[in-house]
């Protein structure tokens, strides 16, 4: 417990600091870049996005999930309204996940209700593999998680972020009863800018036990991250996002660090 007070200070003086530094002023590029944004987004305009990332490993939450992993992603939008199909496939190995994400934004609140299946590799499996097909749709036997998310902006000029979390149905179940765990994951996010690079400070944390799904005991800190982006231009028409991530796990006393780069 007492590691856990100690981490929620570090964190707090961390994201307070955070503040300061971010008051920059926004490049007008950047300004240009948002105007656009929401431009695309006007009621009855459908938008589409196709990119991929490709990893140095798979990092989710805190928790190592796979190695070098190619991840594609495709959405679409209108309005406040968005569908977005994301999948991510494990290079040298057999991991696959697929995930389905529902999300429509009243202002600064997002709502948003995601499908998670990151069994496609039992399929190569010996075993009776039945529960891990993609259309088992059985309550009790799938291995498919659903999750309620909502989240809030809290403003342009203190730009943190706050989600909760909690899966509602499916495989996330209690291994003694069967009874559903309704594991839970709260995650704060603060994006700022030095030099041109586009920073952000991520805290999550599980409000309760969790052991099945982010193997926590109780309230425990799970993902400290600093994140950084950048555009690296080749040439006039072209340039390559490419970004970083250092992820420390006090509740498992792990830690990673993730290169990749975006392809679109």
């Amino acid at each position: 417990m007492q590691l856990v007070k100690k981490t929620m200070m570090m964190a707090g003086a961390l994201l307070l600091a955070l503040n300061v530094c971010g008051q920059e002023n926004v490049p007008a590029e950047k300004k240009v870049e948002k105007k656009v944004t929401s431009e695309n987004h006007d009621v009855g305009k459908v938008n589409f996005k196709v990119s991929a990332d490709v990893v140095s490993s798979y990092v989710w939450r805190g928790a190592y999930n796979a190695g070098a992993s190619i991840q594609p992603t495709l959405g679409m939008s209108a309005g406040n309204f968005s569908l977005t199909v994301w999948g991510s496939k494990e290079i040298s190995d057999l991991h696959k996940e697929i995930d389905i994400t529902a999300a429509y934004r009243f202002g600064r609140v997002s709502v948003s209700v995601a499908d998670y299946w990151w069994e496609g590799d039992k399929f190569w499996e010996k075993e009776d593999n039945s529960s891990a097909k993609y259309f088992n749709l059985d309550n009790h036997d799938t291995k498919h998680r659903l999750e309620a998310g909502i989240s809030w902006a809290i403003s342009e000029r203190f730009p943190l972020s706050v989600a909760w979390n909690t899966m509602f149905w499916g495989a996330d179940k209690d291994a003694r009863d069967g009874k559903q765990n309704y594991s839970s994951y709260v995650e704060l996010n603060y994006p700022f800018t030095v030099r041109q690079i586009n920073l952000t400070a991520t805290l999550g944390f599980t409000p309760y036990e969790s052991r099945n799904m982010y193997g926590t005991g109780g309230f425990d800190v799970c993902n400290i991250a600093l994140s950084a982006a950048k555009e690296i231009r080749t040439s006039k028409r072209f340039s390559l996002p490419v970004f970083s991530r250092v992820v420390l796990n006090p509740a498992a006393q792990d830690a990673h660090v993730v290169f990749g780069f975006t392809l679109q």
